[in-house]
């Protein structure tokens, strides 16, 4: 049944999006934390320059 929703994801506009994950530091502690996000393809630099 998984293969049914990648297929269906590889048509369309399914391709046109990425999920993207970076690690941030936080502030007040010495702590990382990771920031997952679906971005679309033309703004994924854009994501990883904040």
């Amino acid at each position: 049944m998984a293969k049914k929703v990648v297929a269906s994801l590889q048509k369309g506009e399914g391709r046109l999006f990425t999920k993207c994950i970076k690690m941030v530091k936080a502030d007040k502690s010495d702590s990382y934390a990771f920031q997952e996000e679906i971005v679309h393809n033309d703004h994924i630099k854009d994501f990883f320059a904040d």
